[in-house]
Protein backbone atom coordinates (compact mmCIF):
# COMPACT_ATOMS: atom_id res chain seq x y z
CA UNK A 1 0.00 0.00 0.00
CA UNK A 2 1.45 3.68 -1.14
CA UNK A 3 1.73 5.08 2.28
CA UNK A 4 2.03 9.08 2.52
CA UNK A 5 2.64 10.34 6.00
CA UNK A 6 0.73 14.31 6.93
CA UNK A 7 0.86 13.29 10.98
CA UNK A 8 4.31 15.13 11.44
CA UNK A 9 3.38 17.32 14.39
CA UNK A 10 2.91 14.20 16.41
CA UNK A 11 6.11 13.06 15.18
CA UNK A 12 8.76 12.53 12.66
CA UNK A 13 10.35 10.12 10.84
CA UNK A 14 13.93 9.68 12.14
CA UNK A 15 16.38 11.33 9.54
CA UNK A 16 18.76 8.70 8.15
CA UNK A 17 21.83 10.92 8.82
CA UNK A 18 20.60 11.01 13.00
CA UNK A 19 20.13 7.00 12.06
CA UNK A 20 23.77 7.04 10.85
CA UNK A 21 25.06 8.94 14.22
CA UNK A 22 23.38 7.08 16.88
CA UNK A 23 24.76 3.98 15.60
CA UNK A 24 28.31 3.59 17.38
CA UNK A 25 27.23 4.46 20.64
CA UNK A 26 24.75 0.62 20.61
CA UNK A 27 27.86 -1.74 20.48
CA UNK A 28 30.95 0.04 19.68
CA UNK A 29 30.98 3.37 22.25
CA UNK A 30 28.32 1.72 25.28
CA UNK A 31 30.37 3.08 28.31
CA UNK A 32 28.93 5.62 30.79
CA UNK A 33 30.03 9.16 30.41
CA UNK A 34 30.34 9.52 34.38
CA UNK A 35 32.96 6.70 34.34
CA UNK A 36 36.86 7.42 35.10
CA UNK A 37 38.53 5.50 32.67
CA UNK A 38 38.42 6.97 29.12
CA UNK A 39 36.03 4.36 27.58
CA UNK A 40 32.94 6.26 28.93
CA UNK A 41 35.10 8.79 29.72
CA UNK A 42 35.47 10.30 26.44
CA UNK A 43 31.89 10.25 25.69
CA UNK A 44 31.35 13.44 27.43
CA UNK A 45 32.91 15.42 24.92
CA UNK A 46 30.16 13.54 22.40
CA UNK A 47 27.60 15.04 24.80
CA UNK A 48 29.23 18.19 24.99
CA UNK A 49 29.33 18.17 20.74
CA UNK A 50 25.64 17.72 20.76
CA UNK A 51 24.94 20.60 23.40
CA UNK A 52 26.70 22.84 21.05
CA UNK A 53 24.37 21.85 18.18
CA UNK A 54 20.98 22.06 20.31
CA UNK A 55 22.62 25.49 21.73
CA UNK A 56 23.08 26.79 17.97
CA UNK A 57 19.69 26.15 16.94
CA UNK A 58 18.37 28.06 19.96
CA UNK A 59 20.86 30.89 19.76
CA UNK A 60 22.01 29.86 23.11
CA UNK A 61 25.04 28.75 24.99
CA UNK A 62 26.07 25.41 25.22
CA UNK A 63 26.00 25.82 29.27
CA UNK A 64 22.04 26.75 29.43
CA UNK A 65 21.34 23.32 27.65
CA UNK A 66 19.86 20.79 29.91
CA UNK A 67 18.82 17.36 28.46
CA UNK A 68 15.61 15.39 29.25
CA UNK A 69 13.33 12.73 27.79
CA UNK A 70 11.34 14.86 25.92
CA UNK A 71 8.84 18.01 25.74
CA UNK A 72 7.04 16.69 28.55
CA UNK A 73 9.66 16.67 31.10
CA UNK A 74 10.90 19.82 30.19
CA UNK A 75 7.93 21.66 30.72
CA UNK A 76 7.23 19.96 33.82
CA UNK A 77 11.10 20.44 35.37
CA UNK A 78 10.61 24.44 33.94
CA UNK A 79 7.30 25.30 35.66
CA UNK A 80 7.75 22.98 38.65
CA UNK A 81 11.61 23.39 39.16
CA UNK A 82 11.08 27.41 38.51
CA UNK A 83 8.24 28.12 41.19
CA UNK A 84 10.45 25.54 43.79
CA UNK A 85 13.02 27.85 43.26
CA UNK A 86 10.71 30.90 43.89
CA UNK A 87 9.88 29.55 46.94
CA UNK A 88 5.98 29.95 47.51
CA UNK A 89 6.54 33.69 47.65
CA UNK A 90 4.03 34.22 44.93
CA UNK A 91 1.24 32.32 43.96
CA UNK A 92 -0.26 33.38 40.76
CA UNK A 93 0.70 31.58 37.59
CA UNK A 94 -0.71 32.57 33.78
CA UNK A 95 -0.81 30.35 30.89
CA UNK A 96 -3.49 29.77 27.90
CA UNK A 97 -5.97 27.28 27.26
CA UNK A 98 -4.93 26.02 24.44
CA UNK A 99 -1.34 24.84 25.33
CA UNK A 100 -0.06 21.30 25.00
CA UNK A 101 -1.59 19.25 28.07
CA UNK A 102 2.18 18.61 29.10
CA UNK A 103 1.98 22.16 30.06
CA UNK A 104 -1.95 22.93 31.13
CA UNK A 105 -1.99 19.14 32.76
CA UNK A 106 1.11 20.63 35.32
CA UNK A 107 -0.75 24.19 36.10
CA UNK A 108 -4.19 22.17 36.74
CA UNK A 109 -1.95 20.00 38.80
CA UNK A 110 -0.90 22.97 41.07
CA UNK A 111 -4.08 24.71 41.09
CA UNK A 112 -5.29 21.84 43.08
CA UNK A 113 -2.48 22.52 45.48
CA UNK A 114 -3.58 26.26 46.48
CA UNK A 115 -2.00 28.47 43.13
CA UNK A 116 -4.26 31.03 41.39
CA UNK A 117 -4.45 30.26 37.73
CA UNK A 118 -5.40 32.62 35.20
CA UNK A 119 -5.54 30.42 31.91
CA UNK A 120 -6.64 33.04 28.63
CA UNK A 121 -8.33 32.71 26.02
CA UNK A 122 -8.16 33.14 22.05
CA UNK A 123 -10.13 34.27 19.83
CA UNK A 124 -11.54 32.91 16.56
CA UNK A 125 -8.49 32.94 14.83
CA UNK A 126 -6.53 31.62 17.55
CA UNK A 127 -4.82 34.75 18.54
CA UNK A 128 -3.74 35.84 21.77
CA UNK A 129 -5.24 39.35 22.90
CA UNK A 130 -1.89 40.82 24.21
CA UNK A 131 -3.91 43.56 26.57
CA UNK A 132 -5.19 40.61 28.08
CA UNK A 133 -1.92 39.15 29.13
CA UNK A 134 -0.55 42.29 30.10
CA UNK A 135 -3.52 42.97 32.90
CA UNK A 136 -3.61 39.08 33.73
CA UNK A 137 0.04 39.99 35.71
CA UNK A 138 0.18 41.21 39.30
CA UNK A 139 2.43 41.94 41.79
CA UNK A 140 1.81 38.08 42.82
CA UNK A 141 2.79 36.28 39.46
CA UNK A 142 5.00 33.94 39.86
CA UNK A 143 5.55 32.62 36.46
CA UNK A 144 4.16 32.64 32.76
CA UNK A 145 4.45 29.73 30.09
CA UNK A 146 2.97 30.62 27.03
CA UNK A 147 3.77 28.17 23.76
CA UNK A 148 5.36 29.17 21.09
CA UNK A 149 3.42 27.77 18.01
CA UNK A 150 0.37 25.56 18.32
CA UNK A 151 0.15 22.05 17.89
CA UNK A 152 -3.18 21.58 16.79
CA UNK A 153 -3.19 24.86 14.02
CA UNK A 154 0.32 25.45 14.04
CA UNK A 155 -1.07 29.38 15.40
CA UNK A 156 2.12 31.19 16.21
CA UNK A 157 2.72 33.12 19.18
CA UNK A 158 4.37 36.46 19.03
CA UNK A 159 6.88 35.43 21.49
CA UNK A 160 8.94 38.20 21.18
CA UNK A 161 6.40 41.05 22.03
CA UNK A 162 4.53 38.35 25.07
CA UNK A 163 8.34 38.63 26.55
CA UNK A 164 8.23 42.15 26.56
CA UNK A 165 5.21 42.12 28.67
CA UNK A 166 5.95 39.56 31.18
CA UNK A 167 10.18 40.33 31.53
CA UNK A 168 8.64 44.09 32.29
CA UNK A 169 6.41 43.21 35.54
CA UNK A 170 9.03 40.70 37.04
CA UNK A 171 7.33 37.22 36.03
CA UNK A 172 9.59 34.49 35.19
CA UNK A 173 8.78 33.39 31.45
CA UNK A 174 8.57 29.49 30.42
CA UNK A 175 7.43 28.77 26.05
CA UNK A 176 6.89 25.11 25.10
CA UNK A 177 8.62 26.01 21.43
CA UNK A 178 8.58 21.95 20.53
CA UNK A 179 6.22 22.45 17.66
CA UNK A 180 8.64 25.64 16.92
CA UNK A 181 11.51 24.10 17.16
CA UNK A 182 13.16 23.79 13.76
CA UNK A 183 10.55 25.37 11.74
CA UNK A 184 10.90 29.12 12.81
CA UNK A 185 13.94 31.10 13.57
CA UNK A 186 14.48 30.81 17.40
CA UNK A 187 17.53 33.15 19.09
CA UNK A 188 17.48 33.52 22.76
CA UNK A 189 20.46 35.75 22.97
CA UNK A 190 17.57 38.65 21.90
CA UNK A 191 14.78 37.08 23.32
CA UNK A 192 14.25 37.74 27.08
CA UNK A 193 12.74 33.85 27.60
CA UNK A 194 13.65 32.18 30.91
CA UNK A 195 13.02 28.68 29.97
CA UNK A 196 12.22 27.06 26.66
CA UNK A 197 11.75 23.59 25.61
CA UNK A 198 12.28 21.30 22.65
CA UNK A 199 11.74 17.54 21.87
CA UNK A 200 13.35 15.35 19.40
CA UNK A 201 10.65 13.47 17.88
CA UNK A 202 9.48 16.40 16.70
CA UNK A 203 12.43 17.54 14.39
CA UNK A 204 13.67 13.96 13.40
CA UNK A 205 15.61 12.60 16.27
CA UNK A 206 14.10 9.61 18.26
CA UNK A 207 11.61 9.56 20.58
CA UNK A 208 12.88 9.89 24.43
CA UNK A 209 15.38 12.89 24.75
CA UNK A 210 14.26 16.14 24.50
CA UNK A 211 16.03 19.70 26.49
CA UNK A 212 15.03 22.59 28.04
CA UNK A 213 16.96 25.76 27.70
CA UNK A 214 17.42 27.53 30.96
CA UNK A 215 18.84 30.93 31.24
CA UNK A 216 22.10 31.69 32.87
CA UNK A 217 21.01 32.94 36.29
CA UNK A 218 17.72 31.53 36.56
CA UNK A 219 17.03 29.83 39.66
CA UNK A 220 15.72 26.29 38.74
CA UNK A 221 15.16 23.48 41.48
CA UNK A 222 16.13 19.65 40.08
CA UNK A 223 12.63 17.27 39.73
CA UNK A 224 14.74 14.18 38.71
CA UNK A 225 16.99 13.55 41.91
CA UNK A 226 19.99 11.06 42.71
CA UNK A 227 22.92 12.60 40.49
CA UNK A 228 25.08 15.14 39.38
CA UNK A 229 24.68 14.74 35.70
CA UNK A 230 23.51 18.05 33.76
CA UNK A 231 24.62 20.15 35.73
CA UNK A 232 22.89 18.81 38.81
CA UNK A 233 19.44 20.13 37.06
CA UNK A 234 18.57 16.07 35.91
CA UNK A 235 20.08 13.02 37.60
CA UNK A 236 20.19 9.83 35.86
CA UNK A 237 23.04 8.35 33.63
CA UNK A 238 23.30 10.10 29.90
CA UNK A 239 21.25 8.32 27.23
CA UNK A 240 24.31 9.19 24.96
CA UNK A 241 22.74 8.08 21.26
CA UNK A 242 19.84 9.96 21.91
CA UNK A 243 21.82 12.98 22.94
CA UNK A 244 23.66 12.49 20.02
CA UNK A 245 20.86 12.05 17.83
CA UNK A 246 19.47 15.54 19.00
CA UNK A 247 22.44 17.12 18.35
CA UNK A 248 22.32 16.26 14.32
CA UNK A 249 18.74 16.78 14.32
CA UNK A 250 19.50 19.91 15.42
CA UNK A 251 22.06 21.01 13.29
CA UNK A 252 20.16 19.27 10.39
CA UNK A 253 17.37 21.28 11.29
CA UNK A 254 19.27 24.71 11.32
CA UNK A 255 20.73 23.79 7.68
CA UNK A 256 16.93 23.02 6.19
CA UNK A 257 14.76 26.20 8.00
CA UNK A 258 14.97 28.00 4.75
CA UNK A 259 13.48 24.82 3.06
CA UNK A 260 10.53 25.03 5.61
CA UNK A 261 10.00 28.54 4.98
CA UNK A 262 9.65 28.04 1.29
CA UNK A 263 9.23 24.59 -0.32
CA UNK A 264 7.47 23.40 2.74
CA UNK A 265 4.79 25.97 3.20
CA UNK A 266 4.03 25.90 -0.74
CA UNK A 267 3.38 22.25 -0.54
CA UNK A 268 1.08 23.14 2.33
CA UNK A 269 -0.43 25.90 0.81
CA UNK A 270 -0.72 23.97 -2.28
CA UNK A 271 -2.97 21.50 0.09
CA UNK A 272 -5.03 24.02 1.53
CA UNK A 273 -6.11 26.06 -1.56
CA UNK A 274 -6.71 22.73 -3.12
CA UNK A 275 -9.12 21.62 -0.60
CA UNK A 276 -10.69 24.69 0.04
CA UNK A 277 -11.73 24.81 -3.98
CA UNK A 278 -12.43 20.99 -4.32
CA UNK A 279 -14.49 20.26 -0.75
CA UNK A 280 -17.83 22.98 0.24
CA UNK A 281 -18.42 24.01 3.40
CA UNK A 282 -14.92 23.75 4.75
CA UNK A 283 -12.46 26.17 6.80
CA UNK A 284 -9.21 26.62 7.78
CA UNK A 285 -8.71 27.05 11.54
CA UNK A 286 -5.85 29.49 12.69
CA UNK A 287 -3.85 32.46 10.96
CA UNK A 288 -0.47 33.10 10.71
CA UNK A 289 0.46 29.51 11.16
CA UNK A 290 3.49 27.21 11.11
CA UNK A 291 4.90 26.89 7.73
CA UNK A 292 4.06 22.71 7.25
CA UNK A 293 0.83 22.66 9.41
CA UNK A 294 -2.95 23.15 7.88
CA UNK A 295 -5.87 22.35 10.38
CA UNK A 296 -8.97 22.12 8.27
CA UNK A 297 -12.88 21.26 9.35
CA UNK A 298 -15.03 19.25 7.08
CA UNK A 299 -18.69 20.79 8.43
CA UNK A 300 -21.21 17.93 9.44
CA UNK A 301 -18.97 14.88 9.27
CA UNK A 302 -16.60 13.59 11.55
CA UNK A 303 -13.14 13.62 11.75
CA UNK A 304 -12.66 9.91 12.82
CA UNK A 305 -14.41 8.45 9.80
CA UNK A 306 -12.32 10.84 7.65
CA UNK A 307 -9.28 9.46 9.35
CA UNK A 308 -9.83 5.82 8.64
CA UNK A 309 -11.14 6.53 4.97
CA UNK A 310 -7.98 7.85 4.87
CA UNK A 311 -5.60 5.33 6.41
CA UNK A 312 -7.39 2.70 4.23
CA UNK A 313 -5.69 4.63 1.24
CA UNK A 314 -2.40 5.07 3.07
CA UNK A 315 -2.73 8.71 4.07
CA UNK A 316 -1.88 9.22 7.64
CA UNK A 317 -3.45 12.83 9.26
CA UNK A 318 -5.05 13.60 12.83
CA UNK A 319 -7.79 14.39 14.57
CA UNK A 320 -6.98 16.91 17.30
CA UNK A 321 -4.06 16.08 19.18
CA UNK A 322 -2.33 13.00 19.82
CA UNK A 323 -1.95 13.59 22.93
CA UNK A 324 -5.60 13.87 23.40
CA UNK A 325 -6.59 10.58 21.06
CA UNK A 326 -9.13 8.56 22.57
CA UNK A 327 -11.40 11.32 23.41
CA UNK A 328 -14.83 11.47 21.43
CA UNK A 329 -14.84 15.67 22.51
CA UNK A 330 -13.73 18.50 20.52
CA UNK A 331 -10.25 19.38 21.36
CA UNK A 332 -9.74 21.65 23.48
CA UNK A 333 -8.29 24.19 20.87
CA UNK A 334 -11.39 23.80 19.30
CA UNK A 335 -13.33 24.78 22.27
CA UNK A 336 -11.39 27.64 22.64
CA UNK A 337 -11.68 29.02 19.25
CA UNK A 338 -15.34 28.53 19.47
CA UNK A 339 -15.29 26.84 16.62
CA UNK A 340 -18.77 25.52 15.82
CA UNK A 341 -19.94 21.85 16.72
CA UNK A 342 -20.46 21.13 13.07
CA UNK A 343 -17.05 21.80 12.17
CA UNK A 344 -15.40 20.81 15.38
CA UNK A 345 -16.20 17.37 14.88
CA UNK A 346 -14.75 17.57 11.24
CA UNK A 347 -11.07 18.98 11.85
CA UNK A 348 -8.03 17.28 10.38
CA UNK A 349 -4.65 17.96 10.83
CA UNK A 350 -2.07 17.91 8.32
CA UNK A 351 1.30 18.46 9.12
CA UNK A 352 4.28 18.40 6.51
CA UNK A 353 8.15 17.88 6.69
CA UNK A 354 11.21 17.89 4.49
CA UNK A 355 10.34 14.39 3.58
CA UNK A 356 6.38 15.25 1.80
CA UNK A 357 6.34 15.51 -1.70
CA UNK A 358 4.18 17.58 -4.55
CA UNK A 359 3.64 13.89 -5.91
CA UNK A 360 1.75 13.12 -2.47
CA UNK A 361 0.14 16.38 -2.31
CA UNK A 362 -1.68 15.50 -5.43
CA UNK A 363 -2.43 11.59 -4.11
CA UNK A 364 -3.73 13.61 -0.86
CA UNK A 365 -5.99 16.13 -3.41
CA UNK A 366 -7.23 13.38 -5.40
CA UNK A 367 -8.32 11.16 -2.62
CA UNK A 368 -9.55 13.43 0.55
CA UNK A 369 -13.07 15.30 -1.89
CA UNK A 370 -15.12 11.94 -2.85
CA UNK A 371 -14.26 10.50 0.96
CA UNK A 372 -16.04 14.33 2.17
CA UNK A 373 -18.55 13.68 -0.48
CA UNK A 374 -19.26 10.40 0.58
CA UNK A 375 -19.65 11.23 4.35
CA UNK A 376 -21.54 14.53 3.35
CA UNK A 377 -23.91 12.05 1.66
CA UNK A 378 -24.35 9.72 4.82
CA UNK A 379 -24.87 12.75 7.18
CA UNK A 380 -28.11 13.97 8.83
CA UNK A 381 -27.01 17.34 9.02
CA UNK A 382 -25.82 18.01 6.17
CA UNK A 383 -27.60 19.02 2.76
CA UNK A 384 -29.32 22.15 4.48
CA UNK A 385 -30.78 20.55 7.56
CA UNK A 386 -31.06 22.13 10.67
CA UNK A 387 -28.38 21.86 13.13
CA UNK A 388 -29.82 21.60 16.75
CA UNK A 389 -25.80 22.28 18.37
CA UNK A 390 -24.62 25.53 19.18
CA UNK A 391 -20.91 27.00 19.24
CA UNK A 392 -18.70 26.34 21.49
CA UNK A 393 -17.90 28.31 24.11
CA UNK A 394 -14.76 30.06 24.48
CA UNK A 395 -15.25 29.95 28.49
CA UNK A 396 -14.30 26.20 29.73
Amino acid sequence: MRHVYLDNNATTRVAPEVVEAMAPYWSERYGNPSSMHTFGGNLKREIDRAREQVAALLGATAGEIVFTSGGSESDNLAIKGALEAIGGRKRHLITTRVEHPAVRGVFHHLQKQGFHLTELGVDSTGALDLNQLAAAITPDTALVSIMWANNETGVVFPIDRIAEIVKARGAVLHTDAVQAAGKLPIDVSRLPVDLLSISGHKLHAPKGIGALYVRKGTKLVPQVIGGHQEKGKRAGTENVPFIVALGVAAELAARHMAEENTRIRALRDKLEKGLLARCTDTRVNGAKRLPNTLNVSFEYIEGEAILLLLDDLGIAASSGSACASGSLEPSHMMRAMGVPFTAAHGSIRFSLSRYNTEEEIDYVLEKVPPIIERLRQLSPFAGGQEWHGTPLSHEH
